[in-house]
């Protein structure tokens, strides 16, 4: 025994010296492996989100059966009421990592604007209990958490995003992810560390994601695939164009349509982009709610140095300024950025004729920024997130560093001419100096660009 625990101990160590920090995460054995007890538990909207309300969670491969549990939420105990039961979709999943079972239940029959208590599991093995509230069958004020890429260091480092988050608006009815919310595909320990950082949030605010460009690869015949893990982890709507099921969908919340555009696919495959353009105009020139807002990976508007993503623009731009679309909400950029155009206006209140687009991220994986034109603020080197209300006639936006910090916030106003952006970011100084290990990359004559393009942003749109 001893001589085999030598053994071992040496190929350990020889694995350790000889193999990549990636490889090794990647290949060895599972970091947050399955066991017969749920966990993974996510919120997501499937269907009406009045009415309904899907949960997915995952089990070790053993454990075949899932089952979920729903009742009335009560300030009792409620041990006597019987909850109703729904049997669970089950997808088995290998990775290298090792292999699991994902559970999905889409709750029915639900009364709107209700709190509901449920629990997930195969009859033996159970989650807690947890909450959710419904939807509202109409229009009634609410507010969202919108974040920007996490990606990397999700247990040391976005944890701490995702949590200032909640802190700051338990109350939110969602969260809006737009893309990267991991670094390599299929890698299991990833997603197990995303868990890991929003732990029992998630299984209380349900979820809107949109696909990054970290989440697809090249599958073995060179075909563009989204990672193995989007569909058995979310349950999202499969009301999108057809080969895009659960990445191009649209939900509709009280008022507000979100609709989530996969940009991956739409800038790599000339087919999905077409489709996407034909289904996209279609929820647009019939759209019964007041808000509209776009969730997609990659900016129309870039905020990094030295991206463009000019066909996306080109192709989407016209049709959200004839629709009217409200908000455009992005990452891949790693950096904050906020604007109405090529050429962002100046002043506090301000005639729109489109959206306002942004970029966000939300993760420690930072880039330099763009700081062009299009851009009325902007911010580096910074972790964030944003709480949107959506009222009547007036959306407000804020952005908060995961500090508590105010750092952008404006208020739309819903006009029959067109909206009006209200300009309410705070006087203080945008945060744009690089870290160090940034800068010493940089030849002196793009440290001197940089500190110009600073000058004159700060000029433009000092307060």
């Amino acid at each position: 025994m001893l001589i085999r625990y030598q053994m071992m101990k040496k190929t350990m160590l020889w694995l350790a010296l000889v193999l990549p920090a990636a490889v090794q995460a990647q290949e060895i054995s599972p970091v947050y492996p399955a066991s017969p007890v749920p966990d993974r538990i996510i919120l997501t909207f499937a269907s009406e989100p009045a009415t309904t309300q899907a949960v997915t969670w995952r089990t070790d491969s053993a454990t075949t059966k899932g089952i979920a549990e729903i009742k009335l939420a009560s300030p009792h105990p409620a041990r006597e009421v019987t909850p109703r039961v729904f049997d669970a979709a089950t997808q088995f999943l290998q990775l290298p990592g090792g292999t699991a079972n994902y559970h999905t239940v889409n709750f029915t029959g639900l009364q709107p604007a209700t709190q509901y208590m449920y629990r997930v599991g195969d009859g033996r093995n159970w989650s807690e209990w947890l909450h959710f509230t419904t939807a509202t069958s109409g229009f009634s004020p609410f507010s969202f958490i919108y974040m920007g890429d996490a990606q990397n260091d999700h247990k040391s480092l976005w944890s701490r995003a995702i949590r200032a988050a909640y802190a700051k608006d338990p109350q939110a009815r969602f969260m809006l992810h737009a893309g990267d919310l991991c670094n390599r595909t299929n890698v299991d320990s990833e997603w197990g560390e995303f868990f890991y950082a929003g732990g029992w949030i998630y299984g209380m605010v349900p979820t809107i994601a949109t696909p990054g460009n970290h989440e697809y690869y090249r599958d073995e015949q060179r075909k563009l695939t989204v990672t193995k893990l989007w569909r058995p982890i979310f349950a999202f709507p499969e009301n999108g164009p057809h080969g895009l099921e659960e990445r191009a969908y649209y939900v509709d919340y009280q008022q507000l349509r979100v609709i989530s555009i996969c940009s991956q696919s739409f800038l790599l495959n000339a087919a999905d982009s077409v489709s996407q353009m034909a289904w996209l105009e279609g929820l647009l020139k019939d759209n019964p709610n007041r808000w509209t807002i776009v969730t997609m990976h990659h900016p129309v508007f870039s905020s990094k140095e030295g991206r463009d993503n000019k066909s996306l623009r080109d192709a989407l731009r016209p049709m959200f300024e004839k629709y009217r679309v409200d908000l455009v909400l992005t990452g891949h950029d790693h950096t904050y950025g906020r604007g109405i155009g090529e050429q962002s206006a100046q002043g506090k209140k301000i005639s729109l004729k489109g959206p306002v687009y942004l970029t966000s991220v939300s993760g420690p994986k930072q880039y330099v920024p763009a700081l062009d034109g299009w851009q009325q603020r902007a911010g580096a080197n910074t972790q964030f997130y944003q709480v949107v209300n959506v009222e009547a006639n007036v959306l407000r936006y804020q952005s908060f560093t995961i500090t508590g910090e105010l750092y952008d916030a404006f208020d739309l106003e819903k006009k029959k001419s067109g909206n009006v952006l209200v300009d309410k970011a705070p006087p203080s100084k945008e945060l744009l100096a690089l870290p160090p290990s940034y800068i010493q990359e940089l030849t002196p004559e793009q440290k001197e660009m940089y500190q110009q393009k600073v000058a004159e942003h700060e000029r433009k749109f000092s307060k």
